[in-house]
């Protein structure tokens, strides 16, 4: 899509008019979402990030290169309709949480795995009541109710751009500890990655590093700083 606009700008709060919240505006004309719902974000933080993104497309509009608004269309025109079911994907990764799953061989990355996740447990126990039981080897364990419950009680109370954020860093990194971890600023995004991809690297220390798995760690890790920086925009 050719660019339509001259400039981009954010119109403050005004009351009821705004609802409270900071609209994107392109030439004076408020942004509506692909559902047809008005551009609105809590905070000057991410409505500056996100009009600074349309004032830097060029004459062809590239969405790959506005992450931001991508991530508030996904929250406005999905995320708050069905907060129950992200809710529910969500914890379905502390249900099966990549740190709870330790191999049984080789015995390095048996000791790799325990010396990096087993804290992540011990702290999401002291910092949300979930102590999550761990095993050797994949098959599933069923974890325990009132751990449940507290993942639950933990992502149930934040709010839809926040939701937003963590389903993405659940799924990047394969585990809700993780994520919360993340979210909470315990660990910072190449923390959380490095921590997510320990049998990858494991794997390419010992038999060599290859081509397409990197362009798509890459993208991976891009993914999670761009959650990390929305989250900490709705924030701002």
């Amino acid at each position: 899509m050719k660019r339509f606009y001259k400039d981009a700008a954010i119109e403050e709060p005004d009351g009821e008019k705004t609802g409270g919240v900071f609209r994107i505006l392109l030439d004076g004309k408020p942004v509506r979402t692909p559902g047809g719902k008005f551009l609105a974000v809590p905070g000057r933080t991410m409505a500056e990030a996100i009009a600074a993104e349309w004032r830097d497309q060029k004459d062809e509009i590239a969405p790959v290169s506005m992450p931001m608004l991508r991530m508030a269309n996904t929250v406005l025109d999905g995320i708050a309709a069905n907060r129950h079911a992200v809710a529910g994907a969500i914890l379905r990764f502390g249900e099966h949480d990549l740190i709870c799953y330790r191999a049984e061989q080789p015995p390095e990355l048996a000791a790799l795995q325990e010396r990096s996740w087993s804290p992540m447990l011990d702290w999401l126990a002291a910092r949300h009541g979930a102590r999550l039981m761990a095993c050797a080897g994949l098959t599933h364990i069923p974890q325990p109710q009132e751990a449940l419950a507290g993942l639950r009680q933990a992502v149930e109370g934040m709010d839809d751009f926040a939701l937003a954020a963590l389903h993405v860093m659940a799924s990047v990194t394969g585990s809700l500890v993780l994520a919360l971890a993340l979210a909470e600023g315990n660990l910072n995004p190449a923390q959380a990655f490095q921590m997510s991809r320990i049998d990858e690297d494991f794997q390419a220390g010992k038999w060599g590093a290859d081509a397409e798995a990197e362009t798509r760690a890459r993208a991976l890790a891009r993914e999670l700083d761009v959650a990390t920086a929305f989250l900490a925009a709705s924030r701002g």
